[in-house]
């Protein structure tokens, strides 16, 4: 059980990194059993969404019925409490009917051990950008935002010191740009170069050798 609930933490994050056109959830940033505290919730995956209907998604993995129905009584699943805009259980085809479902809460089927099947919630309702705006609001929670505030940071301290990151990519960025830069000034070169060379070679007159003396030659 241990191995393949892994398996679908894993899943999870990759469907909530796949663009909701491909049926997942467009999240920028996803990631697997991040405890939010000490005591605190640790959704199997969250991922959070930037720029463009901003929120958090929680997918809960469930391998088992049992494992489903002891997860009612967690205190944070209790109405107003846990962390998510929008909230979805994982479980393989067939361990969780829809109508089981909490209210605004999401299913996502796992079909042959690797297709993920959005079967309730709002990446089974639209994967056009401007419907899924609308399932979103209507499929949309309160969540714990001191909760996933907490969970972000935690996150970051596992990363490393932050700021170190953000200057190596940031001196990243800019050689990248000062290479761009050369290789634009490069091409523009070799462009002017080959239109010298081509001018050049049209503006030198031609040698010709008279047919007569070409027999000349021959004989």
């Amino acid at each position: 059980m241990g191995e393949l609930h892994a398996e679908l933490c894993a899943l999870a994050v990759r469907w909530l990194r796949r663009p909701n056109s491909a049926g997942g959830h467009g999240c920028s940033i996803a990631v697997s059993e991040c405890r939010s505290g000490f005591a605190g919730e640790a959704p199997d995956a969250i991922g959070f969404r930037a720029n463009w209907n901003n929120g958090s998604v929680v997918v809960e993995v469930k391998v088992s019925r049992s494992d489903f129905l002891a997860d009612r009584k967690k205190p944070h699943r209790q109405p107003g409490a846990g962390m998510g805009t929008w909230r979805y259980f994982m479980a393989p085809e067939g361990v969780i009917k829809p109508d089981e479902l909490p209210e605004k809460w999401g299913l996502l089927e796992v079909v042959k051990g690797r297709c993920v099947r959005p079967v309730v919630g709002p990446a089974a309702l639209s994967r056009n950008c401007g419907t899924f705006s609308k399932h979103l609001d209507d499929w949309r929670h309160d969540p714990d935002h001191d909760a996933e505030r907490d969970l972000l940071v935690l996150l970051l301290a596992r990363v490393g010191d932050p700021e170190r990151v953000s200057l190596s990519i940031r001196e990243a960025n800019n050689a990248n740009q000062r290479l761009l830069r050369e290789l634009d000034l490069a091409r523009k070169t070799i462009s002017r170069q080959r239109t010298e060379l081509w001018n050049a070679r049209s503006a030198a007159p031609t040698p010709e050798t008279p047919y007569a003396d070409t027999r000349e030659a021959r004989g």
